[in-house]
């Protein structure tokens, strides 16, 4: 059989697009389907002013001017003047990009990020290639930049997100509701001994378990505010904080044992061992935390994507959004009540898609399939 030739598409915007792109990868290969492929950073198509302008605006603003942030996700997501501009930013790699496609020639371009979607498109259509242009939506709701006129194939998190690329104009026929693709090792801990999980981490069963989610990109603002209010919670929890800034370590801090640790990709077992997850909102994380029907209480997300993650979380009551400091305390104790908890994890569960991976794949077939 004829290798696939496949050409995956991230971008080092947080980890969430890296996550999720490894697992579309895993996933068709575990397919048997032979595969040649490349895996290819979008930054690295951007010059220093581009990435500049782009990835370190970016983080500025979430750790200095989130307020700012906000005004741009909402103004780009009308079609201003901004919106032209990030697109004319991110297609200057396209002069960098361009040599690489036309060498490798794959049969199917899979993104987990807007732009390469764009810049793939372009050169097909210039250079009239013929290959599968797919992108893989790794948020719950659709921002216009992801609304893709380009891609063959989106592949969305949700029916609502489907719904919302419809209303964007994109054909019907295009839009695929797979869930967002995670880890295959997740499938494997939806059964796990939570127990077992936690004596293996050197964490107590007794104990409630909070992960933290501070994301990878270290600009979780509120990290220090949430941590505080968690150890004054007036009953005992262990609260795991992976990555930490304060390095590797225990911590007391009122009535929460910190554990401090490094990136560590022993995430999936501490996510699976946890009672509940409490912080940002990241695709990846809502996605995780669903497959494993582990609640979460979301407090300061990034605003734009992550707001709209936490909405969606609590629409379908498998977490709890808090938006003032002085309610967190409350929204911990009752996500950790056992009947609250109970009820908050069944929903969570029926969100969780832990085979989306699988899906995204099948889907990505089945289209080259119909196209053959």
């Amino acid at each position: 059989m004829k290798p696939l030739r496949t050409m995956f598409f991230s971008a080092a915007i947080g980890s969430g697009h890296h996550q999720a792109q490894r697992a579309v990868a895993l996933a068709l290969k575990a397919k048997g389907v032979p595969i040649e492929d490349q895996q290819l950073e979008a930054l690295d198509y951007m010059n220093a002013l581009e990435r500049g302008m782009g990835v370190d605006l970016y983080t500025f603003e979430l750790k200095y001017a989130p307020w700012l942030y906000r005004a741009f996700y909402n103004s780009t997501d009308r079609g201003q003047v901004w919106n032209h501009a990030v697109e004319f930013m991110f297609r200057q790699g396209q002069r960098r990009f361009e040599p690489e496609l036309l060498t490798f020639r794959p049969d199917v371009v899979v993104s987990s990020f807007w732009a390469p979607t764009a810049v793939a498109g372009r050169i097909r259509e210039v250079n009239k290639l013929k290959f599968l242009n797919a992108l893989v939506v790794t948020d719950y709701r659709v921002h216009l930049h992801w609304a893709r006129r380009e891609a063959d194939l989106l592949l969305v998190a949700a029916e609502e997100t489907r719904e919302q690329m419809l209303k964007r104009g994109i054909p019907a026929e295009r839009v695929v509701v797979t869930g967002i693709p995670i880890s295959p090792v997740f499938r494997e801990l939806q059964q796990a001994d939570q127990a077992a999980l936690r004596d293996k981490h050197g964490l107590k069963p007794e104990v409630p378990l909070i992960l933290l989610s501070a994301g990878g990109t270290g600009v979780y603002r509120s990290l220090r505010v949430v941590l505080r209010e968690l150890g004054n919670l007036g009953q005992r929890v262990q609260v795991v904080v992976p990555g930490s800034r304060a390095g590797a370590g225990i911590e007391q801090l009122g009535g929460a044992t910190l554990h401090h640790l490094d990136f560590t990709p022993d995430f999936p077992e501490l996510l699976a061992a946890s009672d509940l997850v409490v912080g940002k909102a990241g695709g990846l994380t809502v996605a995780e935390a669903t497959a494993l029907g582990v609640p979460m209480v979301v407090f300061d997300p990034i605003p734009g994507q992550e707001e709209h993650n936490a909405d969606f979380l609590a629409r379908h009551g498998a977490g709890l959004y808090v938006r003032n400091l002085r309610d967190l305390r409350r929204a911990v104790r009752r996500a950790l009540n056992a009947d609250d908890h109970a009820e908050l994890s069944r929903a969570a569960l029926a969100l969780g898609r832990v085979d989306a991976a699988d899906r995204v794949a099948n889907a990505i077939l089945k289209t080259l399939e119909v196209r053959a």
